[in-house]
């Protein structure tokens, strides 16, 4: 294939940045190319897949991102908790690279952003080097291996099958791999550190540290490094220099202090980025160019306080998000996980977790121009689910992993913490050198970046008395108010919540009679949307809002979890239930979450307007629950809750009054400070309808209606003009309605798509944890009356027509623009 440039206008990743084509005369000498089509992909053990001349004429070809288990098929019996899918296995990748021989001489890095799990790196038949860790970023030098002038032949294997997990990982190459081919004296890999030490009101300094390499063997180099800041509208706003020389075969860290008028600040309502653009020249010749976005804030945490963001209180409205995109597998797509933000912004959102690992870069891109704040996790656990082998040097596995996670990462102004690792039970009680680990994870971490506190989020209440905390800033603590010994302990660090909640729904169903306890949980197999379950070591979510409100210096929460994940089915895991209550082997078990305040495919559950009513004060929410659509139960008391920013709320059935109900703050009931609701209402066919007020003034009203038999399909999209590059997505959501439009809530109809034009289908679901169709196919069946398809473009513009149908039901048609 011949070498392919970074469209203009699209995210710049990590400050790399393309400055010419590979195949023109160069104006700066560095370019930056995504290797994402052309690959040939071939599951299992293809022993001499690595020569440069192996056939590979009859692989699959594919495009990177790649999940290779996520086409499934679905095993029934397999493991519940990894999403039943065949993720444990090998594969190879190969890919053909033509680079001219006007490139020479140059220096080569391969930069991958995540290989689940164990790569090994071959070009032209040579091993170039491993990686362990599946979902960190590394990179290597390829320029003895690489040969400008003819095809070079790149292989990957990939094997997951030493790897563990307690959700489903995903396999192959599931992020980008990029090639940089720089001047032998260039700016290393994330080779620039900014950092803002003085932020006032007319000015900041911002200190630059720029790791430079000289890769000339035996040549003594001197040149000039310059740094620019670029102002948001591209106009530089301050230049500072320095002459240095450099000997051959070695890098030095250069630091140059710049100050900064007037500085616009980096917050959440107003996300603004600066650019340093770092260069280095040899006279009048630029050897290389690096541009490194930033932003200027100042963070700090107090005890008592919480968190400060540019000397403004911020309670943390926080959710953790896994690193799988539902249908889509652990294939990371920029405009997905864009869609994911998007939704918990919507909702009140302002700050994510990136739980239980290193997430892909661009996350961290997107929060910086969304205005979301970081929690940037590294590991789960220190052993197999960090692909940490037995026999390992820890510490020579803790440094390049956290080098390479700090480094990468630590220019983003979202990013607030740095968590060393979740739920850790033997570092926690200090076995096995627990301890010591802990402190070596830590004091990477302050190595590469001492501008930022450190944590660890922990599980085991008791352990806070061995004063594991001694070794990290912030108390990072997970359900049930477990951080309180911790806090009694040493008062003097600030609290994180970094899981809450843990609910348990499915989006659309509802139970009767109500729970009595948080684990009455039913044969149903699924979780009525009532939102009263959770598994026994966790709370509903009101129980949450209830122990912030009451103690003021937590600094916030960070909710489990925002969207539903593949894996890890609580309570129907075949493992926990009681006798006759749920799962009890793999193939009743269901095979995604639970847990997610919007479900697999993104669509909110009734829990989503419980949040949003108390994150976002100012935005109008009115909500009501269950659907009313009970034939059967005519004459029988259906509760009826409402979900509100008002403090009362008025409910009518068929224009006659329910009576009028109110929050009461302070009450001991959790519930009775965030909900409303009518546990007497009888049900008939009809309307009901919310009128909710604060202060005695109406702030809106809803209405829920019962809907007649489905009439037709009615699609929507999310984008319907997209760019045509191959890996841009649109997401349909697919609605069933009665002959009025009214949404029908029961529906089940099978869904089949026809698509026309330069697109594909990239995934299907349904949001049904149970469900075990496949997510690459060409139909769906819906699930309470929803149901989506995401399609993906190709490399050719045009227009495209997306058409649902179902039988019995009138057909509904989409049309897109690829540009």
């Amino acid at each position: 294939m011949k070498l392919r440039a970074f469209a203009p206008g699209r995210l710049l990743i990590g400050g790399l940045m393309f400055a010419f084509l590979l195949n023109t005369t160069p104006i700066f000498a560095r370019s930056v190319t995504t290797l994402t089509h052309g690959w040939k992909f071939a599951p299992g053990e293809h022993t001499l897949a690595f020569q440069e001349n192996y056939d590979d004429s009859q692989w699959q070809s594919v495009s990177v991102p790649h999940d290779w288990a996520i086409a499934g098929p679905v095993q029934p019996g397999g493991d519940p908790n990894t999403g039943k899918l065949p993720w444990k296995g090998e594969g190879w990748y190969r890919l053909e690279i033509d680079v001219p021989a006007s490139q020479t001489p140059k220096t080569w890095y391969l930069v991958c952003d995540g290989i689940m799990a164990f790569p090994e790196i071959y070009l032209n038949g040579q091993l170039v080097g491993t990686w362990d860790y599946g979902y960190n970023s590394f990179y290597l030098d390829l320029t003895q291996f690489l040969v400008p002038g003819k095809k070079n032949h790149l292989a990957i294997h990939a094997d997951t099958r030493q790897h563990d997990s307690r959700w489903y990982p995903g396999a192959g190459i599931f992020r980008k791999i990029q090639l940089l081919a720089v001047d032998p004296v260039h700016v290393g890999v994330w080779g620039t550190y900014v950092t803002t030490p003085i932020v006032k009101p007319n000015l900041a300094e911002v200190q630059t540290t720029t790791t430079i390499w000289n890769k000339n063997a035996n040549a003594t180099d001197s040149f000039r490094v310059e740094q620019v800041i670029l102002a948001p509208n591209g106009r530089e706003v301050a230049r500072k220099f320095i002459r240095t020389r450099l000997a051959g075969a070695s890098h030095r860290d250069i630091g140059i202090t710049l100050t900064l008028a007037n500085p616009q600040r980096w917050d959440l309502e107003t996300p603004v980025m600066y650019t340093l653009k770092t260069i280095i020249r040899r006279g009048d010749d630029v050897l290389d160019t690096y541009e490194t976005p930033f932003g200027i804030r100042t963070m700090r945490f107090t005890a008592d306080h919480g968190f400060y963001l540019n000397d403004r209180r911020v309670q943390f409205k926080g959710v953790n998000l896994h690193h799988d995109q539902g249908p889509l597998g652990a294939a990371f797509y920029v405009r997905a996980m864009e869609r994911q933000l998007e939704i918990m912004k919507s909702m009140g959102v302002n700050a994510v977790r990136t739980s239980h690992n290193m997430p892909a870069p661009e996350l961290l891109d997107l929060c910086d121009r969304m205005g979301i704040l970081v929690f940037d996790e590294a590991f789960d656990k220190y052993d197999l689910k960090a692909d940490l082998l037995s026999g390992v040097d820890f510490d020579e596995f803790a440094q390049r992993n956290i080098r390479n996670f700090v480094e990468r990462d630590r220019n983003h102004p979202s990013v607030f913490i740095w968590s060393v690792g979740n739920e850790m039970g033997d570092i926690q009680y200090n076995i096995d050198n627990g301890f010591r680990k802990l402190n070596t994870m830590v004091s990477y971490v302050n190595k590469y970046d001492p501008s930022r506190p450190t944590t660890m989020a922990c599980d085991n209440q008791p352990s806070a008395a061995l004063r594991h905390f001694d070794y990290y800033d912030i108390h990072s603590w997970n359900y049930n108010r477990r951080y309180s010994l911790a806090r009694q302990l040493e008062p003097n660090k600030a609290v994180i919540v970094s899981e809450s909640a843990s609910a348990l729904s499915t989006r659309g169903f509802y139970e009767f009679p109500l729970p009595k306890l948080k684990t009455d949980f039913t044969a149903a197999m699924q979780l009525s949307s009532y939102d009263f379950h959770a598994p026994y070591w966790a709370e509903i979510a009101d129980d949450d809002f209830m122990w912030q409100q009451d103690e003021a210096y937590i600094a916030g929460e960070f909710v489990w979890t925002g969207f539903d994940y593949l894996g890890e089915p609580t309570p129907y895991d075949g493992f926990w239930v009681k006798e006759g209550a749920g799962a009890r082997t793999n193939e009743q078990a269901s095979r995604s979450s639970y847990f997610g305040i919007v479900d697999l495919c993104g669509f909110p559950k009734d829990r989503y307007y419980l949040y949003k009513s108390y994150w976002m004060p100012e935005e109008a929410t009115v909500h009501i629950l269950p659907h009313w659509n009970w034939a059967g139960r005519e004459g029988q008391q259906t509760p009826v809750f409402v979900y509100t920013n008002g403090d009362c709320a008025e409910l009518f059935v068929n224009g006659k009054s329910q009576g009028m109900q109110c929050k009461t703050p302070g009450s001991d009931k959790s519930i009775e400070r965030f909900r409303l609701m009518w546990n007497d209402v009888v049900y008939q066919p009809g309307e009901v309808t919310a009128i909710a007020y604060r202060e005695g003034v109406k702030i809106g009203e809803t209405v829920v209606k019962t809907a007649g038999k489905p009439h037709h399909l009615v699609v929507s999209a999310d984008r319907t003009t997209l760019h045509a590059d191959g890996l841009d997505l649109a997401y349909l959501t697919v609605s069933a309605v009665d002959a009025q439009g009214n949404f029908c809530p029961l529906a089940d109809d099978q869904v089949n798509f026809e698509l026309k034009g330069p697109i594909a289908i990239a995934g299907v679901g349904n949001g049904n944890a149970q469900s075990l169709e496949e997510f690459q196919a060409t139909g769906v069946k819906l699930f309470y009356g929803k149901a989506l398809l995401i399609v993906k473009t190709h490399q050719t513009s045009g227009s495209a027509t997306v058409t649902a149908s179902a039988r019995g039901l009138a057909k509904a048609t989409v049309s897109l623009t690829l540009n």
